[in-house]
């Protein structure tokens, strides 16, 4: 598959999550064997504005190809912002965020809000695709609503704006992240397009893929949520795509291990004060399916200090392996 210029051997991406794939989690996760991976969404004003905090957020991380996330609904304010980003973070591709179903982003005409204003979606595209010289990408939902389901419409319209590949996430905005993920709708957008279509949602382990990739005809998948607390769901997927048998995840000190390591990463990017914060919702979802760890997960809610992740790493590992 190829993102523009860009040629992806193994199109498995790590989907963009707000708060969740910071640099140190996206470095994890590409060690484990996501191909793509995208920075969190980054305000396209927050960047021309010269926000500080917004420019950390664009940190490429290596062993994987990296897009850039903006979003935004000002065509020029973004084609500016995605300039800016590229500059910033050296990254392979960037990408409009059309997707998130947040009400203080949507309700604002950004993220999924977009998919309401179709002709301006298709402004943004064209702008930013005139402003920089890698590719760029789209990821959007089905529509706003069951009632207003105009994906097929609306990604022909992103592909006619230049956009050189979409993600679609088979939900509406409505739905944010409940009910099934439609995969029927999006097998019609990968018959209509041209480009490459990435296929997100429901997407949980090795024999969801297969059954996804195989009904949608995409050309790559995209994970998300399934990710908490589990970047070998890689591996997995991958193990089932190439019909090889998958060993299962690794015993739980060396899940830890990874754990840990994730935090040190953390901490040299944002210190130690946000990698403990970072700490507390990473270090729990670590622990999701691990037996009598309900005293750890309450530890965890405490953490301060880089010593404290060392201390219940240990702990955890001595009394429940």
């Amino acid at each position: 598959m190829r993102i523009g210029t860009i040629e992806v051997e193994n199109p498995l991406f790590l989907a963009p999550m707000a708060g969740v794939t910071d640099w140190a989690y996206r470095t994890v996760c590409a060690k484990l064997g996501a191909d793509v991976t995208v920075t969190e969404m980054v305000s396209s004003r927050a960047l021309v504005y010269q926000d500080q905090k917004s420019r950390k957020l664009l940190r490429k991380n290596e062993g994987s190809i990296c897009g850039a996330q903006i979003f935004g609904n000002d065509p020029e304010i973004m084609a500016k912002a995605a300039a800016l980003a590229l500059e910033i973070s050296g990254c392979d591709f960037i990408d409009i965020n059309m997707g998130c179903p947040m009400p203080k982003i949507a309700n604002s005409g950004d993220g999924c809000g977009l998919m309401r204003t179709p002709e301006l979606a298709g402004q943004i595209v064209a702008a930013v695709k005139k402003a920089v010289e890698v590719p760029v990408t789209v990821k959007c939902r089905l529509g706003w609503d069951k009632g207003s389901l105009n994906v097929l419409e609306f990604t022909k319209r992103m592909e006619q704006s230049g956009a050189d590949m979409v993600a679609v996430h088979g939900r509406t905005r409505s739905m944010l992240y409940s009910g099934v993920a439609d995969w029927d709708t999006i097998r019609k957008v990968k018959e209509q397009l041209s480009i490459p279509v990435i296929a997100n949602g429901d997407i949980v382990g090795g024999e969801s893929a297969k059954k996804c990739l195989k009904w949608t005809g995409a050309d790559g998948l995209m994970i998300g949520r399934s990710v908490f607390g589990d970047p070998w769901v890689f591996e997995e997927v991958k193990a089932a795509l190439k019909g090889e048998e998958y060993a299962g995840r690794p015993c739980l000190k060396d899940r830890i291990s990874v754990a840990v390591e994730q935090f040190k990463l953390s901490e040299q990017d944002h210190g130690e004060h946000i990698a403990c914060l970072e700490a507390r919702k990473h270090f729990a979802w670590y622990l999701r399916g691990v037996r009598n760890a309900s005293y750890y997960k309450k530890e965890i809610t405490s953490l301060k200090t880089m010593e404290d992740i060392y201390r219940v790493a240990r702990d955890i590992v001595r009394d429940l392996e």
